[in-house]
């Protein structure tokens, strides 16, 4: 592996630049046509303090014309950009922003946020305030959503537009359902359940905690995410929260958008994502979820052990969910425990009649639990 840097216009000319506040943490291969969009969309942040910002870049295995791109542009921004420029065969995706969100740790030092967006991503003027407004509002970690950019969505098969609703219709309900069942006051309704690298905010102390971004091939952001609630710090998925990303077919990191976007085209009738399953399923989840935390803050994991009979937990297995000191960590371990917790995600021809289940129960769980508190 080989690197080489190149620091912000001013650090160049030997002036003084504060450290700021904020970094935002760019993995980035081979995105000549977009870099540009991405980095102008941040450097028009508002409603921040100047001097607050900066940009982290982490080019990685470009061979097209990113590098003298970034070169060219980073001396006509306003905000201070570090890049670093590396060729390494082992590359992946978790591991390149691992990388990159390392680096803006190190920069900002003790603490501060990092905010991790994708190069082929356009972010809103006020995505940095929002952002830095959750965590002034106690929470850890913001995850935000994401939106196709409008001229390549144009260009997608009806089929994936008919589905891409219906989901996201169907993920809303039982996200509300999830909300008020098992609530967290840090994230309450509304809120959505999207965990994507193109939008997520952390602080320094808690990327940290979790050991920071997980270096591994698919899913790294859910997973870091899963490290967040896992070991009781606060995530809020914040809906204002709405980024810009590519609708392309050929991505850059396999498992991406792009690919996903790509497999549903080949195979309209793939399933959904895990947690889309019927309502039964969904709210039996939901229901042990709060049952289980409310046992364990309560201490009584280890005294009631119906719940492990009724989830068909061993004994074994059972001692190991109550040994954890967390929450979080008991919850998942018992759900990775139980074979009457495994997801059965639904097929697409399926959402149409889950959505009216749905809307029918939900004034029940709004008024059960506005009841029970």
């Amino acid at each position: 592996m080989s690197a080489a840097s190149l620091s912000p216009s001013g650090e160049a000319a030997g002036l003084a630049i504060a450290a700021p506040n904020a970094v935002v943490a760019i993995p980035v291969r081979n995105e000549a046509e977009r870099i540009e969009a991405c980095l102008r969309a941040i450097d028009a942040q508002a409603g921040i303090p100047a001097g607050s910002l900066g940009v982290v870049l982490f080019l990685n295995n470009c061979t097209d014309a990113t590098a003298a791109i970034v070169a060219d542009l980073v001396p006509r921004l306003s905000v201070p950009v570090r890049v670093t420029n590396v060729e390494y065969a082992g590359a992946h995706a978790g591991w390149a922003r691992r990388e990159a969100m390392n680096r803006a740790a190190d920069w900002l030092g003790d603490t501060g946020l990092i905010l991790s967006t994708d190069a082929d991503s356009r972010v809103p003027a006020d995505w940095v305030a929002r952002n830095r407004a959750a965590l002034d509002r106690g929470a850890d970690a913001v995850a935000g959503r994401i939106e196709l950019d409008a001229a390549e969505r144009a260009l997608l098969p009806p089929s994936l537009h008919w589905r891409g609703e219906r989901e996201d219709i169907y993920s809303d309900l039982l996200t509300e359902a999830e909300a008020r069942i098992d609530p967290d006051p840090r994230d309450p309704w509304p809120c959505h359940r999207t965990t994507i690298g193109a939008t997520l905010g952390v602080s320094v102390e808690a990327y940290r905690a979790v050991g920071g971004m997980p270096a591994i091939a698919l899913g790294e952001d859910g997973a870091f995410v899963a490290l967040l609630l896992a070991q009781g710090l606060h995530v809020r998925h914040d809906p204002a929260i709405l980024v810009t990303v590519s609708g392309r077919l050929v991505g850059r990191a396999p498992g991406g958008v792009a690919d996903t976007i790509r497999a549903r085209c080949e195979k309209p009738d793939s399933l959904c994502d895990a947690r889309l399953e019927p309502v039964p399923r969904a709210l039996y989840r939901y229901a042990w979820r709060r049952r289980l935390r409310r046992l364990h803050a309560a201490g009584r994991l280890g005294t009631e052990r119906v719940w492990a009979r009724t989830l068909g937990i061993t004994p074994e297995d059972a001692a190991r969910v109550m040994a954890h000191p967390l929450a979080g960590h008991a919850v998942a371990e018992a759900e990775r425990l139980s074979p009457r917790l495994v997801h059965r995600p639904l097929g697409p021809h399926q959402l149409p009649g889950q959505i009216r289940l749905a809307r029918a129960v939900l004034p029940l769980v709004r008024l059960v639990t506005r009841l029970i508190g």
